[in-house]
C-alpha cells in the first residue's frame, strides 16, 4: 500500500484506537484529531510520528488530506460527514450513518453531487466468514434460504448517547439485507430500558421479507458473557457464523424426512468448519475504502446501504414506539394495482409504485417505490427495478436485467437476455447480465443487447441498437450506437465540451469536465 490517499482521522477513542492503529500499518494516516486532551497524549505515546490535532477544522482546511474516517459518537456523524463532503474529502464514517434518515439522505445526495466517496463502516460486510457465507448461499449450498437470526450480546461498553439498537443491531441488519437482497416489508420490535430511562438495554427485531422469509435480531449489553453468532436456516444446510470461535464459520446438513410421509423426522449430520481467510475485518474494510478512493469506485457498504440500514432502525423505533401495527397483522397492499394486472406470488412492489393495464409482474421480481409501470409491461422473474423508475408502455424486462433508481425505459424499448436464443435450446443458464444505472434514459424502440452496462445518467436515442457498454452522461444513438456527445444529469445536450475544459449546462447550469474520455461532474446546477 502506498501513501496515497492521505487519510485524516476523527476519533480516537473505544474504537478509534482500532482504525487509528490499521491505518497507520497502511501508511497513508496523514493526521489524527480528539477532542480529549488525554486521549490524544495516549495515542501519540503509541505512535508518536504522526501528526494530532484537538481541532476537527484542521483537517478541513488540510488541503493535503484527501479523504476523512470518522469514529465519533453517533450523534455527530451526520454533521462532521457533511463538512468532510462539502470540503470535497471521501468519508467513511462508522455505523449509523445517521441518527435520522433524512439525514442519512442528505449526506447520500452531497456525495453524490460532489463527485465524493461516502461510506458507511458496516464491518461485518468485510468479515472473511461472512463473505465466505454469501457466496455458499448464492452457489445454492444451503439451499431454499427459510429463516436468519442472530444473537449480538455482551456484558460491556454502556452508552447514554444511543440505545442498544443503534449501537449493536446495524451491523446484523447489513448482513440481513445482503444475505436477501431485499428490503423487510414488515418491522417488529419490543424493548427494555433498565439502567437509563428511555435508553434501551435490549432488542428483539423482527424482519418480514416478501419473499417469505423471516429474521429476527436480539441485543444486548445486559447478558452474563459475550454472544456474537449469525444462523441461516436453509432447506438444504444450515450455516453458523460464529464471530467469537476459533471456527467462525460452520455448516449443518442436517435434512427432514417424511415418516411414512406424514411424520416429520430430523436427519442429524456431522458438522463441518469451513475455511476462510485470516484477514482482520477492519483492516479488509480500510483497505477496501482506500482503494475505492484511489480507483473512484462504489464502495460495498456505501451511502445507499448506509440507507438502508436506517430505514430499518427507524422503522424498529417506530414498532417500539407503537406506531406500526404489531406482529402477527397482514400487511396492508401499499402500491396501485390496476385490475387488469397480474402480480405472481413472491414479487416484490415498493411502496407508492403504480403499476397500469395488462402488465405482469413474474415471483421474485422486485420493483422499487414509486416506480410507474404503464401498459402492458412485463418484469421478469429475479429482475430487479429501482425507485422511482418509469417503464412505459410495450416494454419486457426479463431476468438478468438490473435498472438502478431513476431510471427512464421508453415505449417499445427491449432488452435480451441471451445472445444466441434458439427457440429449440434451453439457455437460461446463459442469460447474460445488463445493467441501467441510476438516471439513464432508454429512447422509444431501442434495443439493448444483452450482457452491457448503461452508465448513469445515458441518453440512448430513439431507435438506438446499444451492443456495447455506454459511460456515465454518454449521448449514443444509431444502428450500432455510437456515441455522438455529452448529456447534462438533466438531460440537456453538452456543447464545446473538450479535453480539460469545463462544460456548462446551459439547462441548469451544472459544470463538467471531461478526464481521460469520461465525463466528471464538478458542480451541480441551482436550478
Amino acid at each position: 500500500m502506498g501513501t496515497e490517499p492521505f487519510v485524516g482521522l476523527v476519533g480516537l477513542g473505544y474504537w478509534g484506537k482500532n482504525i487509528l492503529r490499521n491505518l497507520y500499518d497502511l501508511g497513508v494516516l496523514r493526521i489524527a484529531c480528539d477532542s480529549s486532551p488525554g486521549t490524544l497524549a495516549e495515542r501519540r505515546a503509541a505512535f508518536p510520528s504522526l501528526q494530532y490535532t484537538g481541532s476537527f477544522d484542521d483537517i478541513l482546511r488540510d488541503a493535503r488530506t484527501t479523504a476523512v474516517v470518522i469514529a465519533a459518537p453517533a450523534s455527530t456523524h451526520y454533521d462532521l460527514a457533511r463538512q468532510c463532503l462539502a470540503a470535497g474529502k471521501d468519508v467513511l464514517v462508522e455505523k449509523p450513518l445517521a441518527l435520522k434518515i433524512e439525514q442519512g439522505q442528505a449526506l447520500v445526495e452531497l456525495a453524490e453531487k460532489s463527485g465524493r466517496i461516502l461510506m458507511v463502516g458496516h464491518i461485518l460486510r468485510y468479515h472473511p466468514a461472512v463473505l465466505k457465507l454469501e457466496e455458499l448461499l448464492s452457489a445454492g449450498e444451503l439451499g431454499k434460504l427459510q429463516y436468519v437470526y442472530s444473537n449480538r450480546l455482551n456484558i460491556g461498553k454502556l452508552r447514554t448517547e444511543e440505545n442498544i439498537l443503534w449501537s449493536f443491531a446495524p451491523h446484523d441488519i447489513s448482513v440481513i439485507l445482503a444475505l436477501l437482497r431485499e428490503e423487510p416489508i414488515r418491522v417488529g420490535a419490543f424493548a427494555g430500558d433498565y439502567i437509563s430511562k428511555g435508553i434501551y438495554d435490549v432488542t428483539l427485531t423482527t424482519l418480514e421479507f416478501r419473499n417469505g422469509v423471516k429474521a429476527h435480531i436480539f441485543v444486548s449489553w445486559l447478558h452474563p458473557y459475550k454472544e456474537q453468532k449469525l444462523i441461516v436456516v436453509g432447506s438444504k444446510a444450515m450455516a453458523v457464523f460464529d464471530d467469537t470461535a476459533a471456527q467462525k464459520l460452520v455448516l449443518y446438513p442436517h435434512k427432514i424426512e417424511w415418516k411414512s410421509g406424514k411424520v416429520p423426522v430430523a436427519q442429524r449430520a456431522e458438522r463441518h468448519a469451513v475455511q476462510v481467510e485470516d484477514e482482520e475485518p477492519l483492516r479488509a474494510e480500510l483497505v477496501h475504502f482506500i482503494r475505492c478512493v484511489e480507483e473512484r469506485k462504489p464502495p460495498r457498504s456505501d451511502g445507499a446501504e448506509g440507507l438502508r440500514v436506517l430505514r430499518v432502525l427507524e422503522q424498529a423505533e417506530a414498532a417500539l414506539r407503537g406506531e406500526r401495527d404489531q406482529i402477527g397483522t397482514v400487511p396492508k397492499r401499499n402500491y396501485f394495482l390496476h385490475e387488469t394486472a397480474c402480480v405472481d406470488e413472491g414479487a416484490q412492489i415498493g411502496e407508492g409504485t403504480r403499476i397500469w393495464h395488462f402488465s405482469h409482474i413474474l415471483r421474485n421480481a422486485r420493483i422499487g417505490a414509486n416506480c410507474v409501470l404503464g401498459q402492458n409491461v412485463m418484469v421478469g422473474a429475479n429482475a430487479i427495478v429501482g425507485n422511482r423508475v418509469k417503464i412505459q408502455n410495450n416494454v419486457s424486462v426479463y431476468e438478468g436485467v438490473e435498472i438502478e433508481d431513476d431510471v427512464f425505459c421508453g415505449p417499445s424499448m427491449v432488452f435480451t437476455n441471451v445472445i444466441n436464443p434458439r427457440a429449440f435450446i434451453e439457455r437460461k443458464k446463459e442469460f447474460r447480465k445488463t445493467l441501467v444505472k441510476r438516471g439513464a434514459t432508454i429512447g422509444a424502440n431501442a434495443t439493448i443487447i444483452c450482457g452491457v452496462t448503461i452508465g448513469e445518467y445515458a441518453l440512448i436515442g430513439a431507435g438506438a441498437v446499444v451492443n456495447s457498454d455506454v459511460p456515465p452522461y454518454a449521448l449514443v444513438v444509431g444502428v450500432p450506437a455510437k456515441q455522438i456527445g455529452w448529456v447534462c444529469k438533466c438531460g440537456v445536450t453538452l456543447k464545446e465540451l473538450e479535453h480539460d475544459k469545463i462544460a456548462t449546462c446551459t439547462g441548469c447550469g451544472s459544470q463538467y469536465e471531461l478526464r481521460e474520455g469520461r465525463l466528471v461532474p464538478q458542480r451541480s446546477g441551482e436550478k
